[in-house]
């Protein structure tokens, strides 16, 4: 099958905010049908798990042969004779805020070439915002006044004093005290901290410069997969505390004036030890 990026790009946001809409359809009875995972915090719910089989069945029905990574739903082997697409999607980043009714919420939906990301969207249906980005082709944003796409840049941000940082907490106790005290250290160093509870939303932030960086430890690839790529070609620098690319142990993302300087602070405070 053809791997033109940009109809994988067309294909990604018709599923995106498909799931979207979705997502709105259901908030009313959000809280029903809830379970948890790895933690009695690490909520899922039937809203998750129905946005997931919608970006499926939408996908499969143009591209069958496609491979598919989804949060709730797994890893699905494609054809690999065929084609050398694989889907990455979290069908509803920001659970637990959904399940609150918190506004920031989103569906994430990247298309990997040959094992690299190369198209990533993110849409918040509540803001009615749509993220994307195709890898060397900058990244976007179209809004609710729906009047055509605007590209996205990063901050200029140069001083850490005066930057402003997300981040995110993973479920498990342990790992929570010791993040807690990375933020602690953190805290007197920047303008302030923000935390939303949507990886993927963190990152456009940072694309379209609402934040100056962030850093998450445990995040997962189907968090950060499209969100990378989208605050990568907004002009970010996107990695890890080796210089790497981002991972579960570490992603960073930050105006390129700050960057530096956010990763030697976040590594010396001990993070992802």
């Amino acid at each position: 099958m053809e791997t033109d990026p940009d109809a994988l790009l067309g294909l990604a946001r018709r599923a995106a905010e498909a799931a979207g809409g979705l997502l709105l359809e259901r908030l009313a009875t959000a809280a029903t049908g809830v379970g948890s995972k790895s933690t009695p915090t690490d909520m899922v719910s039937d809203v998750d798990r129905a946005s997931e089989e919608l970006v499926r069945s939408i996908v499969r029905a143009e591209r069958p042969a496609d491979a598919f990574l989804g949060e709730e739903g797994g890893e699905q082997q494609g054809d690999t004779a065929g084609s050398a697409v694989r889907w990455v999607v979290d069908p509803l980043d920001g659970t637990v805020n959904y399940l609150y009714r918190f506004p920031a919420f989103c569906v994430s939906v990247a298309a990997e070439i040959g094992g690299t990301v190369a198209v990533g969207v993110v849409h918040d249906p509540q803001r009615r915002e749509t993220f994307w980005a195709v890898r060397g082709g900058g990244a976007f944003r179209r809004g609710p006044d729906d009047t055509g796409p605007g590209p996205l840049h990063v901050s200029d941000a140069d001083q850490l004093a005066g930057a402003l940082i997300g981040t995110g907490f993973a479920y498990a106790a342990e790992v929570r005290r010791r993040q807690g005290r990375v933020v602690a250290g953190l805290l007197p160093e920047v303008r302030d901290i923000r935390r939303a509870g949507s990886a993927a939303l963190d990152l456009c932030w940072v694309a379209s410069g609402r934040l100056d960086g962030y850093y998450e430890e445990g995040t997962r690839h189907w968090d950060r997969a499209a969100g990378a790529l989208i605050a990568a070609e907004a002009g970010a620098w996107v990695g890890n505390l080796q210089g790497g690319l981002p991972s579960e142990e570490m992603v960073v993302a930050a105006a390129p004036g700050i960057a530096g300087a956010l990763v030697r602070l976040i590594a010396g405070l001990g993070s992802g030890s």
